[in-house]
């Protein structure tokens, strides 16, 4: 087996420079919700000393001195340059694993057959940039946790240009010896702190532990990882994802909202976008959950956090069976003279369609034209033309999270597309 880890290079920071060239060398950070805080940034502004989860309010006169640029985060722009740079790893490798928003596994058994793995590289980082504009690293390994190694001395080293290969021993035993065990895929804070303790400094002396001891102070979850920088395979390729347990979406208030027309038509407005996500999944829920809650920081704020569930006579995707009951847990969570500042939504307990015990006393859920319509809907909202919304989302949304320096949508809206003349 033959595994590649493809991973585009900052990448948030790397989406707002495919449109604008200009911003080429230059420091780009992106916000958090409401232009918060640091969420990504570029080599340039880790360069000059920011760092993750800085406030904007800290870091906005030494980023405007050393002439760089932030962004409120552009979600849309995101998600479709991710499709984008997986249709094209699909086109190069005949089965891919997308890992994250950023990241994907690529089988290359039989590669190395007629063509240099190394060479195919290249050419993968070659090809992603001309048809996306996305830069990657690319790593190479015969088990998937040795090409997430590889991918880590793609980033740590700039001689390799950005492609590693350890199919050869060698180079796998002098990579693993200076690789700290806590960039290890799977090795998190705390356990690379109890392996620390025991010695266990680097990726190579995390291999010459002890099996046994390794298994059962850590877990056989840690013994699989072993065995993979050995080069044993243990971990195969999801061509399909795993289907979720849950769908959260929740945000951060633009303001403070104390009013319960304003807090509904947020639990709407989320509501809608969870079903939407659920209709992908091609589940149907039977859990509907709310939630909200106010700002523990505003010490001088009346503290309320609370949370309700209820469950479905039968499982639906239907956005007005699930907008009826988040309205419904929304006027019994909501406290009067409270000022909020998140709420959020959750569908759980799943079913495939037509699973499901039915209720002999309620008609059968929704029907043909019911489903047509949900479709119809999604395919409206999918266009970037035009938005299909529901009256209880409202109109003017001014409790939005605050996006003052969102760059234009170039992928996914008729209005943001750039205009050559």
């Amino acid at each position: 087996m033959t595994y590649a880890l493809v991973d585009c290079n900052s990448f948030y920071a790397s989406c707002e420079r495919v449109f604008r060239p200009d911003l080429k060398n230059k420091p780009i950070i992106v916000l958090s919700n409401n232009d918060g805080c640091v969420v990504a940034l570029s080599k340039e502004a880790k360069e000059i000393g920011i760092k993750m989860c800085e406030p904007w309010f800290k870091v906005k006169n030494h980023l405007q001195k050393n002439k760089g640029v932030a962004f409120s985060s552009n979600y849309e722009l995101y998600a479709d340059i991710s499709m984008r740079v997986m249709q094209t790893l699909e086109h190069l490798a005949p089965k891919t694993e997308i890992y994250s928003i950023d990241e994907a596994f690529l089988d290359l058994t039989g590669v190395s057959s007629y063509m240099d793995l190394e060479d195919f590289g290249y050419s993968c980082k070659s090809t992603v940039m001309k048809w996306t504009g996305m830069p990657v690293r690319v790593g190479i390994g015969p088990t998937k946790t040795l090409a997430k190694a590889a991918s880590y001395g793609a980033k740590k080293y700039p001689k390799t240009n950005g492609v590693v290969d350890l199919s050869d021993k060698n180079r796998q035993k002098k990579l693993l010896e200076i690789m700290p065990v806590g960039e290890i895929w799977g090795v998190g804070y705390r356990l690379n702190e109890k392996l620390n303790r025991i010695g266990i400094r680097t990726a190579l002396d995390l291999i010459n532990a002890d099996t046994r001891l390794i298994r059962t102070r850590f877990g056989i979850l840690l013994q699989r990882t072993v065995m993979e920088l050995q080069g044993i395979p243990c971990i195969g390729l999801e061509e399909k994802p795993n289907t979720k347990k849950q769908i959260v979406v929740s945000r951060t208030f633009g303001r403070k909202i104390n009013k319960l027309v304003d807090i509904s038509e947020a639990v709407s407005d989320y509501s809608v976008r969870a079903c939407e996500k659920l209709r992908k999944e091609n589940q149907f829920c039977k859990m509907v959950s709310v939630f909200m809650r106010t700002n523990p920081f505003r010490k001088q704020d009346q503290q309320y956090s609370n949370i309700l569930s209820y469950k479905l006579s039968i499982p639906t995707n239907d956005t007005r069976d699930i907008l009826y009951v988040t309205r419904m847990i929304t006027e019994r969570l909501f406290k009067k003279n409270i000022n909020f500042i998140k709420a959020g939504v959750m569908l759980s307990d799943f079913y495939d369609k037509g699973v499901s015990q039915s209720d002999m006393f309620i008609r059968k859920n929704r029907n043909e034209k019911d489903i047509t319509l949900m479709k119809t809907i999604d395919r409206i909202n999918s266009t970037g033309i035009g938005k299909v919304n529901f009256a209880s989302q409202g109109i003017k949304k001014d409790w939005s999270m605050k996006r003052h320096m969102h760059s234009p949508r170039y992928t996914t809206n008729w209005e943001d597309f750039i205009v050559v003349s």
